[in-house]
């Protein structure tokens, strides 16, 4: 196949060129250049599509197009009106973010979604995207929303920081309980799925999501996958935030921890419909080790985008030994 892919440089792009190109494909990585070149064997093709006019789209016609744009929805409808006739295939890769529930574990995709809207915030955007490749190639086009995709150049910090917190050992601040459920979906293993859904041509719209687990046992996995000596203290919900721990992303905050019950079917989304699809996850050690060397290579005494210093950890963990007595 001759496969478009937009970006092809870094993280799930640059996964999904290199995955196409393994597997035999010609694979074109259409980017403005901005995060470094395309996989070898990839041909570049520049465009800035943030400009008013960002020029032709590539020449030729194409097998596939995976487009896992982050761009604002009017890019996406305009590559996807000048490329229509020249496509066989489109994908593209939203989020599960585009659902309006966020508190109902097990959903699927016939859950309410949000309002689409080309210029709002990211979820509203991507809906309006998905909408525009919806209308424009029909039984042609395959739509995948993700959840929390994990592994090597993952740069959010929302899945990494947990297995550099093991892999330091001692004691482990964890969040709310045990038996919360948590989900992911590794690059790697969605990048392939993307790939080989193009192969066939599938169409639908798909989370792409992994089996949810309960948090301790994710966290008991890494110790295992790491043979880390730790000491997991869970820290209730309430506490953590009154003490001014953030869920999920930013300063001070815990990754994969979301408030519940608002936010309980954000990382417990219904796996299946993927699952007999093709879509299939690697075992949590293999992720849990790219993702660690993927952590050191970066450095740990770099500013993180999401986690707890050990200073901040320990002052933490002080005061809820504290206030227990």
């Amino acid at each position: 196949m001759r496969v478009l892919v937009t970006g092809g440089t870094a993280f799930l792009s640059r996964a999904v060129a290199e995955t196409a190109i393994a597997r035999g494909h010609r694979v074109v990585c259409l980017t403005r250049g901005a995060s470094g070149p395309p996989p070898p064997g990839a041909t570049h093709v520049r465009a800035d599509w943030t400009l008013p006019d960002p020029g032709p789209p590539p020449d030729g016609t194409f097998d596939a197009v995976i487009d896992v744009a982050r761009r604002p929805a009017r890019h996406v409808r305009l590559l996807a009106e000048r490329m229509r006739d020249r496509v066989g295939h489109w994908t593209f890769v939203s989020s599960c973010l585009v659902y309006r529930d966020r508190s109902t574990p097990g959903a699927t995709t016939d859950a309410e979604l949000v309002e689409p809207a080309e210029t709002g915030p990211f979820p509203q955007a991507k809906r309006a995207a998905e909408e525009a490749v919806a209308r424009l190639f029909g039984p042609r086009a395959l739509i995948v929303r993700p959840g929390l995709i994990v592994g090597r150049e993952d740069r959010s910090d929302r899945f990494g920081y947990w297995p550099a917190r093991i892999a330091r050992g001692g004691t482990v601040l964890a969040p709310g309980e045990p038996g919360d459920l948590v989900q992911w979906i590794d690059v790697a293993d969605l990048a392939e799925w993307l790939v080989r859904c193009a192969e066939q041509r599938r169409s639908g719209v798909f989370d792409a999501v992994g089996t949810p687990v309960g948090f301790g046992a994710m966290l008991d996995g890494m110790v295992a996958a790491l043979g880390a000596r730790c000491d997991v203290v869970w820290v209730p919900q309430d506490f953590l935030l009154a003490a001014g721990v953030a869920p999920w992303s930013g300063p001070c905050s815990l990754p994969l921890w979301v408030r519940r019950p608002e936010e309980a079917g954000l990382l417990s989304r219904d796996p299946r419909p993927a699952a007999q699809a093709g879509l299939s996850c690697r075992p949590l050690a293999e992720t849990v080790r790219a993702c660690l060397d993927w952590e050191r290579s970066l450095g740990p005494e770099r500013e993180r985008r999401a986690g707890l210093d050990p200073a901040t950890e320990r002052a933490v963990l002080d005061r809820w030994r504290a206030q227990r007595g």
